[in-house]
């Protein structure tokens, strides 16, 4: 296992995943469905912010477990705490440097039955 680097667009906030990467996921809920991306979940002690943490910009919605963290220059969305694995992050690997998506099996997250409070 060799650590991942990543980074939003503008390169503010920078991170490094030190975990094995063995699943991809898509989620239909109406957050993740517009922002379209494809996340992969490690655990808290596996996610370092390198720098630009005071450039992330969080955002809550529904039940407001969830904490989807955003570059506040660029708005690109590199990670977010977990509300169904609270001890975890997802995170968008299109941020990742040299990350082949292809190779990781996908999956389609049911996010649209998580929702209790209604869109």
């Amino acid at each position: 296992m060799s650590p991942y680097f990543g980074a939003c667009h503008c390169g503010q906030v920078r991170f490094r995943i030190d975990a094995e990467l063995v699943e991809l996921t898509v989620c239909d809920c109406s957050l993740c469905a517009k922002k379209n991306a494809v996340m992969t979940q490690v655990h808290e002690s596996a996610l370092t912010i390198l720098a630009g943490e005071d450039a992330l910009t969080e955002y809550r919605w529904n039940t407001g477990v969830a904490r989807h963290f955003f570059c506040s220059t660029c708005g690109i969305y590199p990670f977010h705490r977990k509300r169904s694995a609270p001890d975890s992050y997802g995170v968008n690997v299109a941020c990742l440097e040299g990350f082949d998506a292809s190779a990781v099996p996908l999956r389609k997250a049911d996010g649209k039955s998580m929702s209790v409070v209604g869109d």
